[in-house]
């Protein structure tokens, strides 16, 4: 039996609590984008690295997660053995008192594993790095595989000079675009924000005049973003450009798989006719070199 689109009933049992499942088909289309956009971070000379699914809360807290997204956080820890018999059998949960103190975090993007694992290093001017992993973030609600509690986030992450993290950004808009186009799937490109600096501050306004996301949309729904942080992880995690011991500069380039799953399953009608134009898109294109 081919797999449910998860827009349509019925759902899968986890699917109203931001987990819902995935069958054969859907599988296979989202490894199969997932080998396109690492394939594109490869062909651009990213390195391929295997992130850890959980990072200290506290590495998180000095990078100011917890003050920027407190509404996403999501953390986790181990129950209080001695403790574990106050599991409450009417809402399935532990309270906070049976459970230990919680020391980690299950971030909300692939990326701040990636400056995590480079602190106190110096890096080349044109460093580039590529992770999948699984992301979290608390909603107000969830909806299939457009908001979920767990999901898969490729990113590809530039560290070094800035105008490698600017050029870094510009190349992938345009193999985005390309690839939309190529996919007929319509996307429009955004200025939104994150809350790296503080709002008070001259980074923060600096932000204002010059945004630093840009995220590409299919109807309502970012699927794809792009984003420079200027130095603000290279200074907090005291990452630095080779030769110069000046903080380095990162960008990052994010894919949310399971919402490119949604975008096209919505815009084809089906898994089989969402991967046909998936492969049909790659054979299309002609691989796109650095921009120089």
């Amino acid at each position: 039996m081919p797999d449910t689109i998860s827009t349509a009933p019925p759902c899968s049992p986890g699917e109203n609590r931001g987990l819902p499942s995935l069958g054969a088909e859907g599988t296979a289309l989202l490894r199969r984008l997932d080998d396109t956009f690492e394939q594109w971070g490869v062909t651009a000379g990213a390195r391929p690295m295997t992130m850890p699914p959980l990072l200290p809360a506290a590495d998180l807290r000095r990078l100011d997660y917890y003050e920027n997204f407190p509404h996403q956080a999501v953390v986790a820890t181990a129950i209080d053995v001695d403790r574990r018999g106050e599991y409450c059998t009417d809402t399935g949960c532990f309270p906070c008192s049976s459970l230990q103190p919680a020391e980690l975090g299950l971030p909300s993007a692939s990326c701040y594993a990636v400056y995590l694992d480079h602190e106190g290093r110096e890096v080349a001017d044109d460093t580039l790095v590529t992770v999948v992993g699984w992301c979290f973030r608390k909603e107000e609600r969830y909806e299939g595989l457009r908001r979920q509690l767990g999901f898969h986030m490729r990113e590809i992450v530039a560290l070094g000079s800035r105008e490698h993290a600017d050029a870094h950004l510009r190349e992938f808009t345009e193999r985005i675009t390309a690839f939309a186009r190529a996919l007929d799937l319509p996307l429009r490109r955004e200025a939104a924000s994150d809350p790296f600096f503080d709002k008070g501050g001259s980074k923060a306004l600096l932000q204002r005049l010059s945004p630093v996301k840009h995220e590409f949309l299919f109807e309502d729904l970012a699927i794809a973003s792009v984003n420079t942080h200027r130095n603000f992880f290279g200074d907090r995690c005291s990452i630095t450009l080779a030769g110069t011991g000046e903080p380095a500069s990162t960008s990052c380039v994010a894919f949310g798989l399971e919402r490119w799953l949604s975008a096209l399953t919505r815009r084809y009608g089906s898994w089989a006719a969402a991967t046909d134009a998936v492969h049909a898109a790659n054979d299309r294109l002609t691989p796109v070199g650095p921009v120089v």
